[in-house]
């Protein structure tokens, strides 16, 4: 059988082999302890307590791994996957290069807790000049950058970092697996949060990381049945759900945030405008060889807060709300929450509203603002 196609996979991934009388997915487990064999314990069954083991959580494992083509480990939360990635893998005196553009949270978690341990970290633009990697111990790039939507060779980084003997891990967050495919591309991790695009629907809280490694996700798995940073069992089952929309939730915001890219693109009042997908964007060279699939999210800047805000107060259609990837357009001046961006830098989600309908409320709202 030829390779299956992104919507296929999607409603397939993860579900158990068919039985007549059973659902296509199961229902959630809830289960703090489960029986035990009076004798063997919890060797006689893949379940023996609730936070290191769940079927449910199980299954959606199975899923997003199938996905990004590595095994996986789910998170709480994105967060709790990239600080975990941090932690498991870095030591007292261990050198990791971060993005000095990518998630905020990120870079500091990094200035208050990897320092304060004595991890040396380096903070590069996703796009380079990267220094030389020897003695380093860990790459990271997010790519798509968050929220400047910058793209950076995944592949030659990897083959960088690997000479160097450095790891290399993409936080795949605003590409989703179907955008990308990081360790296709030689990357050693995956990390993501869930919370976005994956799931979509704006209702849960789930990250995740995925390798080819055997070692890397025992040492992974290890520290998260330590911390117990997991999801919960209805949160694993809502995740898993909504997997099977993702081929058809991208290809409707992405085919929104072309239009809206180039409505913004067209008008003067609107400067910097950034989506990988366009032409005349400096990351599309990138990003059109290395992506399968453009991201629903793009940016632009209106010259000062108060312009945003009366943009998103006069659109109908757009909601002021961060995060991204849902089914709702949403508006989020970053500045508010500290990333180091102009007062009047919006990153603009693209949701699953109609194209037309989209455009038309964008360009009246933008209207509706007027100048700074």
């Amino acid at each position: 059988m030829s390779e299956l196609g992104d919507g296929t996979r999607c409603v397939r991934a993860g579900l158990p082999e068919p039985a007549p009388g059973d659902p296509f997915l199961p229902g959630p487990v809830f289960a703090a302890p489960y029986h035990l064999d009076p004798w063997q314990g919890p060797a006689a069954s893949p379940n023996g307590y609730g936070r290191p083991d769940n079927p449910t959580r199980r299954l959606l494992e199975a899923a997003v791994g199938e996905l990004e083509g590595g095994d996986c480990r789910v998170f709480a939360t994105g967060q709790a996957a990239i600080t975990g990635l941090l932690l498991t893998l870095l030591r007292p005196g261990d050198t990791v290069v971060l993005p000095s553009d990518g998630y905020f949270p990120v870079r500091a978690f990094a200035t208050d807790v990897l320092e304060a341990i004595g991890v040396r970290v380096l903070f590069v633009p996703t796009v380079g000049p990267y220094p030389s990697f020897e003695g380093v111990r860990l790459v990271l790039v997010e790519t798509p950058a968050n929220p400047g939507l910058d793209v950076v060779d995944v592949r030659a980084l990897a083959e960088e970092a690997h000479a160097a003997g450095a790891l290399l891990a993409v936080d795949n967050t605003t590409a989703t697996p179907l955008g990308q495919r990081p360790l296709d591309l030689g990357a050693d991790l995956v990390v993501a949060s869930g919370t976005k695009a994956l799931t979509g629907h704006s209702d849960l809280l789930l990250g995740y990381l995925a390798s080819r490694s055997s070692e890397l996700i025992e040492a992974v798995t290890t520290w998260r049945t330590t911390t117990g940073a997991v999801p919960g069992a209805f949160d694993a089952w809502l995740a898993h759900r909504s997997l099977a929309t993702l081929d058809l939730r991208l290809a409707r915001q992405s085919a929104n945030a072309a239009a809206v890219a180039e409505l913004l693109a067209g008008r003067p009042d609107v400067t910097g405008v950034r989506w990988p997908g366009r032409p005349e964007d400096p990351a599309y060279p990138v990003a059109s060889a290395q992506m399968r699939r453009m991201p629903g999210v793009l940016s632009f800047d209106l010259g000062d807060a108060d312009r945003v805000g009366r943009f998103v107060d006069a659109a109908r259609l757009v909601a002021a709300a961060t995060s991204f990837g849902g089914l709702h357009t949403t508006a989020d001046r970053r500045a508010q929450w500290g990333d180091d961006t102009a007062p009047g830098f919006v990153r603009l989600s693209c949701g699953v509203e109609d194209t037309p309908d989209l455009v038309a409320d964008i360009s009246a709202a933008l209207d509706a603002a007027g100048g700074v």
